[in-house]
């Protein structure tokens, strides 16, 4: 996997909403193990302790639990998953009109950008 790390963003903070993502958008399944620590470095090309900060986050949020010995699991909690999907639906929903805002399109004429009807 090669992503383009942001020098704004904290590169943890970026892999954690990249696992997120990917989590949520259930490319990896309810249950299934996760990559080692040292393969996802790998993956990512970056520090392990980078990686370990960034799962420890998603932990802390119950999307992932591990087992002691085994490795790190994608929780088995659907309705966690799908709490979490909407929340961040709602947030890029929410950057999505602040941004159209910041151009002076109002939240209607915004809709018609996403359904294909924006004015040409």
């Amino acid at each position: 996997m090669n992503i383009s790390f942001d020098n704004n963003i904290p590169i943890y903070i970026q892999l954690l909403d990249y696992i997120k993502a990917y989590i949520i958008s259930e490319q990896i399944k309810s249950g299934e193990k996760l990559p080692s620590v040292r393969e996802l470095a790998s993956m990512f090309k970056v520090n392990p302790n980078t990686i370990q900060k960034a799962l420890s986050e998603l932990e802390d949020i119950g999307l992932i639990y591990t087992e002691r010995t085994n490795g790190k699991y994608v929780t088995t909690d659907k309705k966690l998953i799908a709490k979490i999907k909407n929340e961040y639906a709602l947030k890029i929903a929410n950057e999505f009109l602040d941004n159209m805002q910041k151009i002076g399109i109002n939240n209607e004429e915004a809709l018609n950008y996403l359904v294909g009807k924006e004015e040409k």
